[in-house]
């Protein structure tokens, strides 16, 4: 199971992004990929094998080529990360602005008087 620190640690790299980009736009195979960045095809399959073992990319075998193509599984973690954050930082605002309201440090707004 990948964790958002493999993810991330994948993701890290140029070279891996602009493949993803790349699976993105449509499936793929080595040799395309290498056709279309400047990176040898034994270093893009190296790329390829860090991306599947953090399952951000899939393949399935096509004759005695492999088409490679984005697993959106494999974001999941990093997604969960991600989520778990917000929520926390949002959490922190709400209790701020609770405080900020209880104790009027003059930081709450007066309302208009309709009369």
């Amino acid at each position: 199971m990948e964790t958002y620190e493999t993810v991330l640690d994948a993701l890290g790299d140029p070279t891996r992004r602009q493949i993803l980009r790349c699976l993105r736009a449509r499936a793929t195979t080595v040799g395309d990929l290498a056709a279309q960045l400047p990176v040898s095809r034994p270093a893009i399959s190296q790329h390829l094998r860090v991306l599947r073992d953090c399952h951000l990319v899939t393949f399935e075998p096509a004759g005695t080529r492999n088409i490679y193509r984005v697993d959106p599984a494999g974001l999941e973690s990093l997604r969960a990360w991600f989520d778990d954050f917000w929520t926390t930082v949002l959490d922190s605002f709400a209790a701020y602005a609770e405080r900020a309201a209880t104790t009027d440090g003059g930081l709450t707004p007066k309302r208009p008087e309709h009369g």
